[in-house]
């Protein structure tokens, strides 16, 4: 019996081991500018033009609805791609001839932690993250966790991650379950 439960065991350990080897390793520091998505709110002004400065939140369809403009897709722009996107709409709507547009995050979407950490859950993100801060966010490790790596999806794609690992808002991490 004993037997059986170690070969079993064994299995699942190389299962998991096989599983993770396969996940490509996430850099360790992000490469690119950040792109706005859903959930992210935006705090816009606009010089000359008081009816539109003010905070906007970024829809699941990844538009903003701005007073006196068509919905402006911000999804997966930079903050300076959508203040290019808005000044398009202003121009082409003739409101004003050439619009000084600004735009800041004023608030992340949520990144996602759960598996092996004292309290799982949704966390307002922070700029600068590493996987050790978010970890640290959810109340730590718990006895049984994997400490050396862990696995996030970012935008529908998985991979592993580091310690040193920055996290983007939402990111999904899973720390797994250390076998030994």
């Amino acid at each position: 019996m004993m037997i059986r439960w170690i070969v079993a065991a064994a299995m699942a350990t190389s299962a998991w081991a096989a599983q993770a080897g396969n996940t490509p390793m996430l850099p360790a520091v992000g490469t690119s500018a950040y792109q706005l998505g859903p959930g992210d709110e935006l705090r816009i002004h606009v010089s000359g033009l008081d009816a539109l400065n003010n905070t906007y939140f970024v829809d699941d369809t990844g538009r903003i609805a701005v007073p006196m403009l068509p919905p402006v897709t911000v999804s997966g722009k930079t903050v300076r791609e959508a203040e290019a996107a808005i000044a398009d709409q202003i121009r082409s709507r003739q409101l004003v001839l050439n619009p000084e547009v600004s735009a800041q995050v004023q608030a992340y979407r949520p990144f996602f932690i759960a598996g092996e950490v004292q309290r799982p859950g949704q966390y307002p993100y922070v700029p600068g993250m590493s996987l050790m801060t978010a970890v640290s966010i959810a109340g730590g490790y718990t006895f049984r966790a994997n400490t050396k790596t862990a696995t996030i999806t970012r935008a529908n794609v998985k991979g592993r991650a580091s310690q040193e690992t920055q996290i983007q808002p939402g990111d999904v991490i899973v720390i797994r379950e250390s076998w030994f």
